[in-house]
């Protein structure tokens, strides 16, 4: 299998000779694409030598008196060559342009006739990192289905301490060739995927929600359709992308949704969060602010998964369980109690993990009680975890 080694400019650029050398140790044919700012910091030489392979740089090399006039379509003839394209290190440049679909070098030229998959491995000063706009272009991808290897704290080379830092080298190795290895192991199934808070409405100005941000269940959604799934997504309230996506509000909304569509489903995976109580009556008028106080009367939404528990009929139930103590004990419960096959449960309150944050750790615990603990990594990389486990057993429901 063929690789793309995106290398753009910025001083972790050492480390893509390494990269390359242990994605050859695993057997991949390597191609590097660089930018100019790259061949500042390692030169194109360097990188031939390596992978023994022409380093595509310049987009108008083609265009030169006495050059071979099919390489100004080296982009368009590389991408239908290539079984991933990983850019490592990828700068808030680079990121940047690849959000806002510039062209105009190779490496963003390239990335435009790319159709196999796409992992990003940042790498920036924390402060760059943590800029809202660099955010957001990162959110812009992974909406548009790119992977993103998240960096790791550490000292950067301006002598400051903080996120931004590339992956480790065996990190984003791994992680590519994870998602080789895996390409297309979904293919004729269909996965349905809940994702983030319902709303339940007081008034018509207030509500009832939750901290859930969908973004555990959104990157669940684009690694099953990486992997070959017919995908369908439900979502409460988020600001996150999906094609298709099924946009709901209220707890019954979604219970409606997904019973709707479970018959023709084969695995459901339950990332949502809906709410577990709403207002036994919504006033139809503001509720006006009373000196003594008011109260608010909740009862039970419906509980979705243990509806579909009860007749799952062979299919694979996914459920989560966000909890703040006796973590293992509760998901135990809450996995017989609605019959399911797997359940994922993360602690939340934790800076780098559970709500609105883009990584998360947790612990899958199957039907017969076995744990496996899931140490901090991005959501996309968890998304990969739990897929490889429903996989396994559908291979053993065959």
């Amino acid at each position: 299998m063929k690789i793309a080694l995106g290398v753009s400019g910025g001083i972790a650029c050492y480390k893509a000779a390494e990269i390359l050398r242990r994605l050859q140790d695993r057997g991949f044919d390597v191609a590097v694409v660089m930018t100019k700012g790259a061949a500042q910091f390692v030169t194109p030489l360097t990188f031939r030598a390596l992978s023994g392979n022409k380093v595509y740089m310049d987009i108008f090399e083609g265009a030169s008196a006495g050059s071979d006039p099919a390489s100004a379509y080296d982009h368009i003839f590389l991408a239908q060559s290539i079984d991933l394209f990983l850019i490592a290190p990828a700068t808030a440049d680079c990121i940047a342009k690849m959000a806002a679909g510039i062209a105009d070098d190779f490496l963003t030229t390239f990335h435009l006739a790319v159709q196999s998959p796409v992992v990003v491995a940042p790498a920036m000063n924390t402060r760059m990192w943590e800029h809202a706009s660099v955010q957001a272009n990162l959110r812009t991808l992974q909406s548009r289905g790119v992977h993103i290897v998240q960096p790791e704290i550490g000292r950067m080379a301006c002598n400051t301490y903080g996120p931004g830092r590339l992956a480790p080298v065996n990190v984003i190795v791994d992680y590519a060739a994870g998602l080789l290895s895996r390409n297309q192991d979904l293919q004729g199934r269909r996965v349905l995927v809940t994702a983030g808070p319902t709303v339940e409405d007081i008034d018509p100005v207030r509500f009832l929600s939750n901290r859930s941000s969908g973004k555990m269940g959104f990157a669940i959604a684009q690694a099953a359709r990486t992997r070959g799934a017919e995908v369908t997504l439900i979502s409460g309230p988020t600001d996150l992308e999906f094609p298709g996506v099924v946009r709901v509000r209220s707890t019954e909304e979604m219970r409606q949704a997904v019973v709707e569509r479970f018959s023709q489903t084969d695995v459901l995976i339950k990332a949502a969060a809906p709410l577990d109580f709403r207002p036994k009556t919504v006033a139809s008028q503001k509720i006006k602010k009373a000196k003594g106080g008011s109260s608010l009367d909740l009862e039970p939404t419906p509980d979705i998964l243990q509806e579909l528990g009860a007749r799952k009929d062979g299919k694979v139930l996914v459920g989560f369980a966000a909890e703040t103590e006796d973590l293992a004990k509760n998901a135990r419960a809450k996995l017989k109690a609605k019959n399911l096959d797997l359940i994922v449960v993360n602690p939340v309150g934790g800076p780098d993990s559970g709500f609105a944050s883009d990584t998360n750790r947790a612990s899958i615990i199957d039907a017969d009680g076995a744990v496996q603990d899931i140490p901090l990594m991005s959501k996309s990389q968890m998304a990969e975890a739990i897929l490889d486990r429903v996989t396994a057993l559908l291979g053993k429901n065959k």
